[in-house]
């Protein structure tokens, strides 16, 4: 009864409204106040304003939200738990990655992961890493795959790889016989890289920033399959993970030297967070996915 007087509550909160709180939880509007007029008994405290149109916390209500939430949260864990089986025979599990590790992690980490354990439903996302660590934090995630730098106070983090950024070209590019160039030469480049919004954009551009390096950006593209395609039927050049080229037919990777543009990929949870035996299993199975590559 306690885990529904929650539920009623977070959902007018939500809503600002008891009508559509009520059509969101597919509940009559009657039952959907008696719960929440029980709850506000119970505690002794008025939660909700309802003279006017909009029906608005009040100060009681204000300081109940941020507990109603965690004690949501944790019932939804609970839940979970309950459900984990430890042999693998079946489950849920929620992970999303950055957008760079769709090009070349996702496909042998999801094959493996079906042909070992074919009865998880696996729910894959690719998010920005700020809006990843959110999620965590609101246990909308189980498992996140992203870089090492600025997590959240409350994010754990698993180094997992280190990935080498390269000049990548392709096979009809002047400099593809190269194994490696100088830092210098990117001067001398036209460029497709990703925009602003993405985290390796950023990279980029400290590292050129860092080593006095100036090169054309001609294009910029928010897809990483924009610039694959765009390298591969241009002159153009790009950079990107050593990995993805690897990964792609037409493409070359030519490391640069001798200082190489490198950053650490973590698998990321929320600290404290109830970990299911699909995650372990899938933790465990990244680790060696990752050692392969």
């Amino acid at each position: 009864m306690l885990a529904r007087h929650i539920q009623y509550f977070l959902a007018v909160a939500e809503h600002h409204s008891f009508t559509r709180a009520a059509a969101a939880l597919h509940v009559s509007q009657p039952a959907l106040s008696q719960q929440v007029r029980q709850l506000e008994e119970s505690l002794g405290a008025q939660l909700f304003d309802r003279s006017g149109r909009i029906t608005r916390l009040t100060d009681a209500g204000s300081v109940y939200l941020r507990y109603a939430r965690r004690a949501s949260q944790e019932l939804q864990e609970g839940k979970r738990a309950l459900n984990d089986v430890a042999d693998l025979s079946r489950g849920e599990l929620r992970v999303a990655l950055t957008p760079t590790f769709t090009s070349y992690l996702v496909g042998p980490l999801v094959e493996a992961f079906q042909a070992r354990y074919p009865k998880i439903k696996l729910n894959l996302r690719e998010l920005a890493q700020e809006q990843m660590e959110a999620l965590l934090l609101a246990d909308e995630l189980d498992l996140g795959i992203a870089f090492e730098e600025g997590h959240a106070q409350d994010i754990d983090t698993q180094p997992l790889l280190v990935e080498t950024l390269a000049l990548v070209v392709s096979h009809q590019h002047r400099l593809a016989g190269r194994n490696n160039i100088g830092l210098e030469v990117l001067n001398d480049e036209s460029l497709i890289l990703l925009s602003a919004e993405f985290a390796t954009r950023g990279q980029i551009d400290r590292y050129c920033r860092q080593h006095g390096i100036r090169p054309w950006v001609q294009m910029e593209a928010n897809s990483i399959g924009a610039v694959i395609e765009v390298v591969r039927r241009t002159p153009l050049s790009t950079l990107l993970p050593a990995a993805i080229a690897r990964a792609c037919p037409g493409l070359v990777a030519i490391d640069l030297d001798p200082l190489r543009l490198q950053r650490t990929a973590v698998l990321m949870q929320r600290k404290g967070g109830y970990q299911t035996s699909a995650a372990r299993a899938f933790i465990e199975l990244a680790l060696e996915v990752a050692a392969s590559l």
